[in-house]
């Protein structure tokens, strides 16, 4: 299932990154959406900046759902931003992954200026393989994720 969201930050595109990829944000807005557990790191690869983030929060799937995942369900989220180009635009390869299930979503983010502010983007597509059931489940997991980027881009926009 394609997964494709678009926002906007009051700032530049060098403002909008340093704060993504500032651990003590990340850390924050995982405590922001509620998790019960959580680890991030970002590290530097040559030129490419890597953010993941591991966190267990409460399932907000569908009772069909929760029985296959339990009350939590523990996600890893890794970010590779490229460098910046000339106009301060970075790429990103990004995946999502839910521990102990056949779902993930794989994509590309950018963050790249737009007039007075950054459009930040996210495409990616969202797999569950489940035979029979998967396609079912798949827009609940593009819901979740969309959720969770929306309630973090609404906390960094605070930070700004």
């Amino acid at each position: 299932m394609k997964l494709s969201e678009r926002y906007e930050y009051p700032a530049s595109p060098d403002q909008v990154f340093a704060l993504v990829s500032d651990p003590t944000f990340r850390e924050e807005s995982c405590v922001h959406q509620g998790a019960r557990e959580h680890s991030v790191s970002v590290t530097t690869e040559g030129t490419t900046t890597v953010i993941t983030i591991e966190r267990t929060m409460e399932s907000d799937m569908p009772d069909f759902i929760k029985k296959l995942t339990g009350d939590t369900v523990t996600v890893t989220q890794v970010e590779k931003w490229g460098p910046a180009d000339a106009a301060g635009s970075r790429t990103a390869d990004v995946e999502v992954d839910i521990h102990g299930q056949p779902a993930r979503m794989r994509g590309t983010s950018t963050i790249a200026a737009s007039g007075a502010t950054t459009v930040m983007t996210l495409d990616g597509d969202v797999k569950v393989s489940l035979p029979l059931i998967g396609k079912r489940i798949e827009p609940e997991v593009a819901k979740a994720i969309s959720a969770s980027l929306r309630e973090e881009v609404e906390f960094g926009t605070t930070r700004l």
